[in-house]
Protein backbone atom coordinates (compact mmCIF):
# COMPACT_ATOMS: atom_id res chain seq x y z
CA UNK A 1 0.00 0.00 0.00
CA UNK A 2 1.25 3.55 -0.82
CA UNK A 3 1.35 5.94 1.97
CA UNK A 4 0.16 8.80 0.61
CA UNK A 5 2.00 12.00 2.07
CA UNK A 6 -0.79 14.20 4.55
CA UNK A 7 -2.07 17.15 3.34
CA UNK A 8 -0.25 20.60 4.84
CA UNK A 9 -3.97 21.68 5.80
CA UNK A 10 -4.64 18.50 8.19
CA UNK A 11 -1.91 19.15 9.73
CA UNK A 12 -0.82 23.04 9.87
CA UNK A 13 -3.46 24.39 12.72
CA UNK A 14 -2.64 21.61 15.03
CA UNK A 15 1.12 22.27 14.97
CA UNK A 16 0.41 26.21 15.25
CA UNK A 17 -1.74 25.34 17.95
CA UNK A 18 0.97 23.51 20.04
CA UNK A 19 3.59 26.00 19.41
CA UNK A 20 1.12 28.46 20.71
CA UNK A 21 0.83 26.85 23.91
CA UNK A 22 4.19 26.04 24.01
CA UNK A 23 5.20 30.03 23.39
CA UNK A 24 2.54 31.49 25.91
CA UNK A 25 3.13 34.59 25.85
CA UNK A 26 6.41 35.89 25.73
CA UNK A 27 8.44 33.28 23.76
CA UNK A 28 11.48 31.35 24.03
CA UNK A 29 13.14 33.52 26.72
CA UNK A 30 15.84 30.98 27.37
CA UNK A 31 16.88 30.91 23.49
CA UNK A 32 16.40 34.30 23.35
CA UNK A 33 18.55 35.37 26.44
CA UNK A 34 21.34 32.97 25.16
CA UNK A 35 21.98 32.09 21.18
CA UNK A 36 22.37 34.88 19.58
CA UNK A 37 19.75 35.51 16.15
CA UNK A 38 22.51 35.59 13.72
CA UNK A 39 24.35 32.25 14.79
CA UNK A 40 23.44 29.01 12.85
CA UNK A 41 23.51 25.17 13.69
CA UNK A 42 22.65 22.05 12.06
CA UNK A 43 20.77 19.21 14.37
CA UNK A 44 20.91 15.41 13.69
CA UNK A 45 17.95 13.33 14.41
CA UNK A 46 18.40 10.14 15.63
CA UNK A 47 16.25 6.90 16.65
CA UNK A 48 17.16 5.70 20.21
CA UNK A 49 15.67 2.53 19.46
CA UNK A 50 13.91 0.53 16.70
CA UNK A 51 10.66 1.19 15.40
CA UNK A 52 8.51 3.01 12.04
CA UNK A 53 9.21 6.69 11.55
CA UNK A 54 5.92 9.12 11.16
CA UNK A 55 5.26 12.52 11.31
CA UNK A 56 8.30 14.10 9.39
CA UNK A 57 6.17 16.23 7.91
CA UNK A 58 4.31 17.52 11.25
CA UNK A 59 7.52 17.92 12.95
CA UNK A 60 9.34 20.21 9.90
CA UNK A 61 5.99 22.29 9.95
CA UNK A 62 7.02 23.16 13.40
CA UNK A 63 10.42 24.41 12.18
CA UNK A 64 9.62 25.90 9.03
CA UNK A 65 6.33 27.88 11.27
CA UNK A 66 9.38 29.03 13.81
CA UNK A 67 11.41 30.37 10.75
CA UNK A 68 11.14 29.73 6.89
CA UNK A 69 14.62 29.58 6.59
CA UNK A 70 14.88 26.28 8.16
CA UNK A 71 15.57 23.11 6.44
CA UNK A 72 14.91 19.40 7.06
CA UNK A 73 16.61 16.87 5.27
CA UNK A 74 14.88 13.34 5.49
CA UNK A 75 17.10 10.37 6.17
CA UNK A 76 14.74 7.80 6.75
CA UNK A 77 11.01 8.84 5.52
CA UNK A 78 7.65 8.23 6.63
CA UNK A 79 6.98 4.71 6.76
CA UNK A 80 10.78 3.28 7.12
CA UNK A 81 12.14 1.20 10.10
CA UNK A 82 14.67 2.66 12.19
CA UNK A 83 17.62 0.98 14.46
CA UNK A 84 19.01 3.10 17.29
CA UNK A 85 21.36 5.38 16.87
CA UNK A 86 20.27 5.40 13.22
CA UNK A 87 19.79 9.11 11.35
CA UNK A 88 16.22 10.18 10.54
CA UNK A 89 16.80 13.54 9.67
CA UNK A 90 19.32 16.11 9.36
CA UNK A 91 17.85 20.11 10.19
CA UNK A 92 19.36 23.31 9.96
CA UNK A 93 19.03 26.64 10.06
CA UNK A 94 19.21 29.51 12.80
CA UNK A 95 19.65 27.99 16.38
CA UNK A 96 17.56 30.20 18.04
CA UNK A 97 14.42 28.72 15.87
CA UNK A 98 15.96 25.25 16.10
CA UNK A 99 15.73 25.56 19.81
CA UNK A 100 12.20 26.79 20.21
CA UNK A 101 10.17 24.52 17.59
CA UNK A 102 12.51 21.19 19.15
CA UNK A 103 10.38 19.95 21.99
CA UNK A 104 6.94 20.77 19.77
CA UNK A 105 8.71 19.20 16.39
CA UNK A 106 9.97 15.71 18.74
CA UNK A 107 6.18 15.51 20.76
CA UNK A 108 4.62 14.85 17.42
CA UNK A 109 7.16 12.77 15.86
CA UNK A 110 7.55 10.51 18.85
CA UNK A 111 4.41 10.24 19.32
CA UNK A 112 2.77 9.36 16.11
CA UNK A 113 6.66 6.68 14.95
CA UNK A 114 4.82 5.17 18.63
CA UNK A 115 1.88 4.75 17.19
CA UNK A 116 3.63 3.51 13.72
CA UNK A 117 5.88 1.07 15.51
CA UNK A 118 3.11 -0.40 17.66
CA UNK A 119 0.91 -0.86 14.17
CA UNK A 120 3.88 -2.34 12.62
CA UNK A 121 4.43 -4.96 15.16
CA UNK A 122 0.32 -6.13 15.42
CA UNK A 123 0.47 -6.12 11.16
CA UNK A 124 3.82 -8.34 11.02
CA UNK A 125 1.72 -10.89 14.17
CA UNK A 126 -0.93 -11.38 11.36
CA UNK A 127 1.02 -11.65 8.04
CA UNK A 128 0.41 -14.82 5.80
CA UNK A 129 -3.25 -14.30 6.83
CA UNK A 130 -6.00 -12.37 5.10
CA UNK A 131 -6.89 -10.12 8.50
CA UNK A 132 -6.09 -6.56 8.00
CA UNK A 133 -4.88 -4.30 11.58
CA UNK A 134 -7.46 -1.24 11.66
CA UNK A 135 -7.30 1.58 13.96
CA UNK A 136 -10.27 2.72 15.56
CA UNK A 137 -12.05 6.28 16.71
CA UNK A 138 -10.04 5.68 20.50
CA UNK A 139 -7.75 8.51 19.48
CA UNK A 140 -6.01 11.53 20.79
CA UNK A 141 -8.57 14.59 20.29
CA UNK A 142 -7.69 17.30 18.14
CA UNK A 143 -5.32 14.28 16.64
CA UNK A 144 -7.42 11.84 14.94
CA UNK A 145 -6.44 12.31 11.54
CA UNK A 146 -2.47 12.27 12.30
CA UNK A 147 -2.83 8.78 14.04
CA UNK A 148 -4.67 7.76 11.13
CA UNK A 149 -2.12 8.74 9.08
CA UNK A 150 0.69 7.11 11.57
CA UNK A 151 -1.73 4.06 11.49
CA UNK A 152 -1.20 3.49 7.59
CA UNK A 153 2.36 4.54 7.98
CA UNK A 154 3.24 1.31 10.35
CA UNK A 155 0.99 -0.60 7.96
CA UNK A 156 -2.37 -0.71 8.90
CA UNK A 157 -5.49 0.32 7.58
CA UNK A 158 -8.10 2.88 8.98
CA UNK A 159 -11.54 2.19 10.40
CA UNK A 160 -14.25 5.63 9.69
CA UNK A 161 -12.69 8.50 10.41
CA UNK A 162 -15.71 9.75 12.40
CA UNK A 163 -19.36 9.39 13.21
CA UNK A 164 -20.71 10.74 9.67
CA UNK A 165 -18.73 8.47 7.34
CA UNK A 166 -19.99 5.24 7.61
CA UNK A 167 -23.11 3.45 10.31
CA UNK A 168 -22.19 1.29 12.93
CA UNK A 169 -24.84 -0.33 15.20
CA UNK A 170 -23.09 -0.99 18.54
CA UNK A 171 -25.23 -2.44 21.64
CA UNK A 172 -26.63 0.88 22.98
CA UNK A 173 -28.50 1.84 19.83
CA UNK A 174 -29.34 -1.98 19.46
CA UNK A 175 -30.95 -1.72 23.21
CA UNK A 176 -32.93 1.84 22.52
CA UNK A 177 -33.84 0.89 18.99
CA UNK A 178 -35.51 -2.18 20.24
CA UNK A 179 -33.25 -4.71 18.72
CA UNK A 180 -31.21 -5.55 15.76
CA UNK A 181 -33.87 -5.74 13.01
CA UNK A 182 -35.26 -2.05 14.07
CA UNK A 183 -32.10 -0.48 14.16
CA UNK A 184 -31.17 -1.64 10.60
CA UNK A 185 -34.17 -0.52 9.55
CA UNK A 186 -33.83 2.44 10.48
CA UNK A 187 -30.58 3.01 9.55
CA UNK A 188 -31.29 2.14 5.85
CA UNK A 189 -34.39 4.03 5.59
CA UNK A 190 -32.94 6.80 6.89
CA UNK A 191 -29.26 6.97 5.25
CA UNK A 192 -28.27 7.19 1.55
CA UNK A 193 -26.57 4.52 -0.73
CA UNK A 194 -23.46 5.10 -0.21
CA UNK A 195 -23.22 4.59 3.33
CA UNK A 196 -22.03 1.12 4.52
CA UNK A 197 -23.90 0.06 7.78
CA UNK A 198 -22.01 -2.59 9.83
CA UNK A 199 -23.50 -3.92 13.16
CA UNK A 200 -21.66 -5.03 16.58
CA UNK A 201 -22.91 -8.76 17.68
CA UNK A 202 -21.89 -10.27 21.02
CA UNK A 203 -23.11 -14.27 19.80
CA UNK A 204 -23.87 -16.14 16.66
CA UNK A 205 -27.66 -15.88 17.10
CA UNK A 206 -27.15 -12.07 16.57
CA UNK A 207 -24.58 -12.40 14.01
CA UNK A 208 -27.33 -14.51 11.95
CA UNK A 209 -29.96 -11.83 12.67
CA UNK A 210 -27.78 -9.41 11.27
CA UNK A 211 -26.60 -11.33 8.27
CA UNK A 212 -30.61 -12.01 7.38
CA UNK A 213 -30.81 -8.44 7.24
CA UNK A 214 -28.04 -7.67 4.35
CA UNK A 215 -25.65 -5.70 6.06
CA UNK A 216 -22.45 -4.72 5.01
CA UNK A 217 -20.24 -5.42 7.64
CA UNK A 218 -20.06 -7.34 10.78
CA UNK A 219 -18.60 -6.47 14.09
CA UNK A 220 -17.78 -9.60 16.32
CA UNK A 221 -17.16 -8.47 19.33
CA UNK A 222 -15.36 -10.01 22.16
CA UNK A 223 -15.57 -13.87 20.52
CA UNK A 224 -13.77 -16.82 21.22
CA UNK A 225 -11.42 -17.71 18.70
CA UNK A 226 -13.96 -20.94 18.45
CA UNK A 227 -16.89 -18.56 17.98
CA UNK A 228 -14.87 -16.45 15.26
CA UNK A 229 -14.02 -19.36 12.88
CA UNK A 230 -17.77 -20.21 13.24
CA UNK A 231 -18.72 -16.26 12.56
CA UNK A 232 -16.58 -15.99 9.78
CA UNK A 233 -18.14 -19.23 8.29
CA UNK A 234 -21.20 -17.98 8.49
CA UNK A 235 -20.57 -14.31 6.83
CA UNK A 236 -18.36 -16.16 3.93
CA UNK A 237 -19.72 -14.00 0.75
CA UNK A 238 -22.62 -12.28 2.51
CA UNK A 239 -20.80 -9.49 5.01
CA UNK A 240 -16.89 -8.29 5.75
CA UNK A 241 -15.98 -9.54 9.57
CA UNK A 242 -14.66 -7.54 12.05
CA UNK A 243 -12.37 -9.13 14.90
CA UNK A 244 -12.55 -6.82 18.28
CA UNK A 245 -11.92 -6.69 21.91
CA UNK A 246 -8.82 -6.31 23.83
CA UNK A 247 -6.80 -7.79 21.14
CA UNK A 248 -2.58 -7.79 21.37
CA UNK A 249 0.05 -8.87 19.76
CA UNK A 250 -0.15 -11.64 21.58
CA UNK A 251 -3.59 -12.91 20.53
CA UNK A 252 -3.72 -11.48 17.09
CA UNK A 253 -2.39 -14.11 15.18
CA UNK A 254 -4.70 -16.70 16.89
CA UNK A 255 -7.63 -14.45 15.73
CA UNK A 256 -6.35 -13.53 12.36
CA UNK A 257 -6.21 -17.87 11.97
CA UNK A 258 -9.83 -17.89 11.82
CA UNK A 259 -10.33 -16.26 8.62
CA UNK A 260 -11.74 -12.27 10.19
CA UNK A 261 -10.89 -10.01 7.35
CA UNK A 262 -10.88 -6.50 9.92
CA UNK A 263 -8.90 -6.60 12.88
CA UNK A 264 -9.55 -3.26 15.29
CA UNK A 265 -7.45 -2.69 18.25
CA UNK A 266 -7.69 0.89 19.59
CA UNK A 267 -4.60 1.03 21.80
CA UNK A 268 -2.39 1.74 19.35
CA UNK A 269 -3.80 5.03 18.91
CA UNK A 270 -4.75 6.04 22.19
CA UNK A 271 -2.20 4.14 24.55
CA UNK A 272 0.40 3.43 22.49
CA UNK A 273 4.22 4.41 23.71
CA UNK A 274 6.45 7.05 22.21
CA UNK A 275 9.38 6.07 19.83
CA UNK A 276 12.10 7.66 21.94
CA UNK A 277 13.68 9.75 19.05
CA UNK A 278 16.88 12.49 20.02
CA UNK A 279 17.42 15.16 18.64
CA UNK A 280 21.37 16.72 18.78
CA UNK A 281 23.65 19.76 17.97
CA UNK A 282 26.01 18.80 15.04
CA UNK A 283 28.97 20.73 15.80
Amino acid sequence: MTLNPLLPLIYESIVHTALREDLGRAGDITADAIVPASQQARLVMRARQSGVVAGLDVAGCAFRTISSAIELRAERPDGSTVEPNQVIAIIDGPARSLLTAERTALNFLCHLSGVATATATLVKAVQGTRAQIVCTRKTTPGLRALEKYAVRAGGGGNHRFGLDDAVLIKDNHIALAGGIRTAVERAKANTGHMVKIEVEVDTLSQLEEALSLGVDAVLLDNMTTEQLARAVEMARGKAITEASGRITAATAAAIAATGVDLISVGWVTHSSAALDIGLDYLP
